[in-house]
Protein backbone atom coordinates (compact mmCIF):
# COMPACT_ATOMS: atom_id res chain seq x y z
CA UNK A 1 0.00 0.00 0.00
CA UNK A 2 1.29 3.45 -1.21
CA UNK A 3 0.99 6.06 1.02
CA UNK A 4 -0.53 9.39 -0.90
CA UNK A 5 -0.98 12.38 1.28
CA UNK A 6 -2.71 14.98 -0.34
CA UNK A 7 -2.13 17.50 2.40
CA UNK A 8 0.12 20.43 3.70
CA UNK A 9 1.35 18.63 7.25
CA UNK A 10 1.99 15.09 7.19
CA UNK A 11 5.08 14.62 9.03
CA UNK A 12 7.04 13.32 6.65
CA UNK A 13 5.82 14.89 2.81
CA UNK A 14 3.71 16.88 3.73
CA UNK A 15 3.08 19.18 0.98
CA UNK A 16 4.90 16.99 -1.60
CA UNK A 17 1.49 15.93 -3.15
CA UNK A 18 -0.83 18.82 -2.83
CA UNK A 19 -1.70 19.61 -6.64
CA UNK A 20 -3.62 17.07 -8.34
CA UNK A 21 -1.24 16.31 -10.81
CA UNK A 22 1.80 16.06 -8.69
CA UNK A 23 -0.73 13.12 -6.87
CA UNK A 24 -1.02 11.76 -9.94
CA UNK A 25 2.62 11.51 -10.91
CA UNK A 26 3.37 9.44 -6.92
CA UNK A 27 0.97 7.63 -7.33
CA UNK A 28 1.82 6.50 -11.14
CA UNK A 29 5.52 5.85 -10.06
CA UNK A 30 4.10 3.47 -6.93
CA UNK A 31 2.05 1.70 -9.43
CA UNK A 32 5.06 1.24 -11.33
CA UNK A 33 7.19 0.61 -8.25
CA UNK A 34 4.91 -2.86 -7.26
CA UNK A 35 2.06 -1.22 -5.01
CA UNK A 36 -1.21 -2.72 -5.28
CA UNK A 37 -3.07 -0.56 -3.57
CA UNK A 38 -2.49 3.62 -2.66
CA UNK A 39 -3.94 5.29 0.09
CA UNK A 40 -5.04 8.46 0.24
CA UNK A 41 -5.10 11.60 2.72
CA UNK A 42 -6.82 14.32 3.16
CA UNK A 43 -6.44 14.93 6.93
CA UNK A 44 -3.24 14.58 8.73
CA UNK A 45 -3.06 12.28 12.00
CA UNK A 46 0.39 12.61 12.64
CA UNK A 47 0.96 13.34 16.53
CA UNK A 48 0.20 17.22 17.18
CA UNK A 49 -2.20 17.51 14.61
CA UNK A 50 -5.16 19.52 14.34
CA UNK A 51 -8.23 18.52 12.77
CA UNK A 52 -9.25 20.44 9.31
CA UNK A 53 -12.57 21.49 8.26
CA UNK A 54 -14.87 18.21 6.88
CA UNK A 55 -15.22 20.07 3.53
CA UNK A 56 -11.48 20.93 3.05
CA UNK A 57 -10.83 17.32 3.65
CA UNK A 58 -13.16 16.49 1.09
CA UNK A 59 -11.94 18.78 -1.74
CA UNK A 60 -8.68 17.54 -0.85
CA UNK A 61 -9.22 14.03 -1.38
CA UNK A 62 -12.18 13.78 -3.71
CA UNK A 63 -10.93 15.02 -6.77
CA UNK A 64 -7.57 12.87 -6.58
CA UNK A 65 -9.62 9.53 -5.61
CA UNK A 66 -11.33 10.36 -9.07
CA UNK A 67 -8.37 10.97 -11.18
CA UNK A 68 -6.86 7.71 -9.86
CA UNK A 69 -9.76 5.60 -10.54
CA UNK A 70 -10.41 7.21 -13.78
CA UNK A 71 -6.25 7.88 -14.89
CA UNK A 72 -4.39 5.24 -13.24
CA UNK A 73 -7.62 2.39 -12.70
CA UNK A 74 -6.06 2.04 -9.49
CA UNK A 75 -6.87 0.48 -6.05
CA UNK A 76 -7.52 3.34 -3.90
CA UNK A 77 -7.81 3.09 -0.24
CA UNK A 78 -8.95 6.77 1.87
CA UNK A 79 -7.69 7.09 5.21
CA UNK A 80 -10.63 8.97 6.89
CA UNK A 81 -12.91 9.08 9.78
CA UNK A 82 -15.86 11.16 8.20
CA UNK A 83 -18.65 9.20 7.18
CA UNK A 84 -19.51 12.37 4.33
CA UNK A 85 -16.13 11.59 2.94
CA UNK A 86 -16.67 7.70 2.93
CA UNK A 87 -19.79 8.31 1.24
CA UNK A 88 -18.34 10.71 -1.37
CA UNK A 89 -15.43 8.42 -1.65
CA UNK A 90 -17.53 5.73 -2.10
CA UNK A 91 -19.68 7.23 -5.10
CA UNK A 92 -16.00 7.83 -7.16
CA UNK A 93 -15.01 4.59 -6.99
CA UNK A 94 -12.88 4.00 -4.17
CA UNK A 95 -11.90 0.45 -3.27
CA UNK A 96 -11.26 0.52 0.62
CA UNK A 97 -11.84 2.84 3.62
CA UNK A 98 -8.96 3.06 6.04
CA UNK A 99 -10.03 4.51 9.14
CA UNK A 100 -7.45 5.32 12.08
CA UNK A 101 -10.59 6.08 14.48
CA UNK A 102 -12.31 2.57 13.80
CA UNK A 103 -15.67 4.59 12.66
CA UNK A 104 -16.20 6.03 16.84
CA UNK A 105 -17.08 9.07 14.76
CA UNK A 106 -20.72 9.81 14.16
CA UNK A 107 -21.74 8.75 11.53
CA UNK A 108 -19.39 6.47 10.37
CA UNK A 109 -20.26 2.63 11.15
CA UNK A 110 -23.42 3.65 8.90
CA UNK A 111 -21.56 4.90 6.06
CA UNK A 112 -19.07 2.27 6.28
CA UNK A 113 -21.28 -0.38 6.13
CA UNK A 114 -23.85 1.01 3.74
CA UNK A 115 -20.30 1.29 1.27
CA UNK A 116 -20.23 -2.36 0.52
CA UNK A 117 -16.18 -2.01 0.60
CA UNK A 118 -13.05 -3.50 2.51
CA UNK A 119 -12.77 -1.58 5.95
CA UNK A 120 -9.66 -0.97 7.95
CA UNK A 121 -10.11 -0.40 11.69
CA UNK A 122 -6.92 1.02 13.10
CA UNK A 123 -6.28 1.31 17.30
CA UNK A 124 -5.57 4.53 18.83
CA UNK A 125 -5.07 5.50 22.10
CA UNK A 126 -6.10 9.17 22.65
CA UNK A 127 -6.71 12.05 19.07
CA UNK A 128 -3.75 13.20 17.46
CA UNK A 129 -3.65 16.38 19.33
CA UNK A 130 -2.55 14.83 22.72
CA UNK A 131 -2.54 10.67 21.90
CA UNK A 132 1.73 10.69 22.28
CA UNK A 133 1.43 12.57 25.43
CA UNK A 134 2.12 9.85 28.24
CA UNK A 135 0.69 7.23 26.81
CA UNK A 136 -0.44 4.32 29.30
CA UNK A 137 -2.04 0.64 29.48
CA UNK A 138 -2.55 -1.33 31.87
CA UNK A 139 -2.02 -4.60 30.56
CA UNK A 140 0.27 -5.80 28.00
CA UNK A 141 -0.09 -3.86 24.45
CA UNK A 142 -1.06 -6.72 22.57
CA UNK A 143 -3.76 -7.82 24.99
CA UNK A 144 -5.06 -4.08 24.89
CA UNK A 145 -4.58 -3.86 21.24
CA UNK A 146 -6.41 -7.18 20.64
CA UNK A 147 -9.37 -6.39 22.72
CA UNK A 148 -9.62 -2.95 21.20
CA UNK A 149 -10.10 -3.99 17.88
CA UNK A 150 -12.23 -7.00 19.20
CA UNK A 151 -14.97 -4.83 20.54
CA UNK A 152 -14.87 -2.42 17.73
CA UNK A 153 -15.26 -6.08 15.35
CA UNK A 154 -18.12 -7.05 17.51
CA UNK A 155 -19.90 -3.64 17.18
CA UNK A 156 -19.34 -3.46 13.61
CA UNK A 157 -20.87 -7.29 12.95
CA UNK A 158 -23.74 -5.76 14.60
CA UNK A 159 -24.26 -2.96 12.41
CA UNK A 160 -24.39 -5.22 9.04
CA UNK A 161 -20.65 -4.46 8.76
CA UNK A 162 -19.44 -8.45 8.26
CA UNK A 163 -16.31 -9.53 9.72
CA UNK A 164 -14.86 -10.82 5.83
CA UNK A 165 -14.97 -7.23 5.04
CA UNK A 166 -12.75 -6.16 7.99
CA UNK A 167 -8.69 -5.30 7.97
CA UNK A 168 -7.03 -4.80 10.88
CA UNK A 169 -4.80 -1.77 12.16
CA UNK A 170 -2.04 -2.39 15.51
CA UNK A 171 -1.65 1.57 15.05
CA UNK A 172 2.01 1.57 15.35
CA UNK A 173 2.56 5.03 16.88
CA UNK A 174 -0.82 5.83 17.80
CA UNK A 175 -1.03 6.53 21.58
CA UNK A 176 1.83 4.23 22.04
CA UNK A 177 5.80 4.94 23.60
CA UNK A 178 8.83 3.62 21.40
CA UNK A 179 8.38 0.60 24.05
CA UNK A 180 4.91 -0.34 23.25
CA UNK A 181 5.27 -0.34 19.74
CA UNK A 182 8.74 -2.48 20.13
CA UNK A 183 6.78 -4.84 22.06
CA UNK A 184 3.55 -5.08 19.88
CA UNK A 185 5.55 -6.20 16.69
CA UNK A 186 7.14 -8.50 18.49
CA UNK A 187 3.87 -9.90 19.88
CA UNK A 188 2.12 -8.98 16.95
CA UNK A 189 0.90 -12.81 15.87
CA UNK A 190 -1.82 -12.10 19.17
CA UNK A 191 -3.24 -10.36 16.63
CA UNK A 192 -4.04 -12.75 14.15
CA UNK A 193 -6.07 -14.89 16.69
CA UNK A 194 -8.98 -12.18 15.40
CA UNK A 195 -9.16 -14.12 12.18
CA UNK A 196 -8.63 -10.81 9.94
CA UNK A 197 -6.12 -9.41 7.70
CA UNK A 198 -3.68 -7.32 9.18
CA UNK A 199 -2.45 -3.90 7.72
CA UNK A 200 1.15 -2.48 9.40
CA UNK A 201 2.13 1.27 8.87
CA UNK A 202 5.84 2.02 10.47
CA UNK A 203 6.98 3.38 7.36
CA UNK A 204 9.22 6.69 8.58
CA UNK A 205 7.72 6.61 11.93
CA UNK A 206 9.27 8.26 15.57
CA UNK A 207 9.75 4.65 16.62
CA UNK A 208 12.57 4.55 13.97
CA UNK A 209 13.99 7.34 14.63
CA UNK A 210 14.25 7.34 18.60
CA UNK A 211 15.62 3.68 18.31
CA UNK A 212 18.24 4.39 15.43
CA UNK A 213 19.18 8.43 16.23
CA UNK A 214 17.94 9.13 12.92
CA UNK A 215 16.26 11.64 10.96
CA UNK A 216 12.90 11.34 9.25
CA UNK A 217 15.02 10.97 6.07
CA UNK A 218 17.11 8.84 7.06
CA UNK A 219 14.50 6.31 8.84
CA UNK A 220 14.62 3.15 5.19
CA UNK A 221 16.86 1.10 6.08
CA UNK A 222 15.13 0.41 9.77
CA UNK A 223 11.48 0.43 8.18
CA UNK A 224 12.93 -2.04 5.63
CA UNK A 225 13.91 -4.15 9.29
CA UNK A 226 10.46 -3.62 10.37
CA UNK A 227 8.67 -4.16 7.18
CA UNK A 228 10.47 -8.07 7.21
CA UNK A 229 9.41 -8.76 11.03
CA UNK A 230 5.91 -7.35 10.62
CA UNK A 231 5.48 -10.22 7.37
CA UNK A 232 7.18 -12.51 9.45
CA UNK A 233 4.70 -12.14 12.22
CA UNK A 234 1.82 -11.61 9.80
CA UNK A 235 1.64 -8.24 8.12
CA UNK A 236 -0.86 -9.12 4.74
CA UNK A 237 -0.51 -5.36 3.54
CA UNK A 238 1.97 -2.87 4.51
CA UNK A 239 1.73 0.54 4.27
CA UNK A 240 4.86 2.23 3.11
CA UNK A 241 6.25 5.51 2.00
CA UNK A 242 8.91 3.95 -0.75
CA UNK A 243 7.13 1.37 -2.44
CA UNK A 244 10.07 -0.44 -4.40
CA UNK A 245 12.69 -0.72 -1.79
CA UNK A 246 9.69 -2.43 0.73
CA UNK A 247 8.46 -4.66 -2.32
CA UNK A 248 11.79 -6.43 -2.18
CA UNK A 249 11.73 -6.53 1.35
CA UNK A 250 8.31 -8.08 1.65
CA UNK A 251 9.27 -10.08 -1.18
CA UNK A 252 12.79 -11.44 0.57
CA UNK A 253 11.39 -12.48 3.61
CA UNK A 254 8.22 -14.01 1.66
CA UNK A 255 10.77 -16.47 -0.04
CA UNK A 256 12.25 -17.21 3.36
CA UNK A 257 9.25 -17.86 4.52
CA UNK A 258 7.75 -20.65 1.72
CA UNK A 259 11.85 -21.29 1.30
CA UNK A 260 11.76 -20.53 -2.14
CA UNK A 261 11.52 -17.81 -4.87
CA UNK A 262 7.95 -16.71 -5.22
CA UNK A 263 6.05 -13.30 -4.84
CA UNK A 264 3.77 -13.17 -2.10
CA UNK A 265 1.20 -10.63 -3.73
CA UNK A 266 1.16 -13.16 -6.73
Amino acid sequence: MGILNVTPDSFSDGGQHASLDEALRHAERMLAEGAAIIDVGGESTRPGASPVPEQQELDRVAPVVEALVRELDALVSVDTSRASVMREVTALGAGMLNDVRALELEGALSAAAASALPVCLMHRQGEPQTMQQSPRYERAIEDEVADYLMQRMGICEAAGLRKNRLLLDPGFGFGKTVEHNLRLLKHMERLQTLGCPLLVGTSRKSMIGKVLERPVEERLPGGLALTALAVERGAKILRVHDVAPNVDAVNMTWAVMQEGCGRQQD
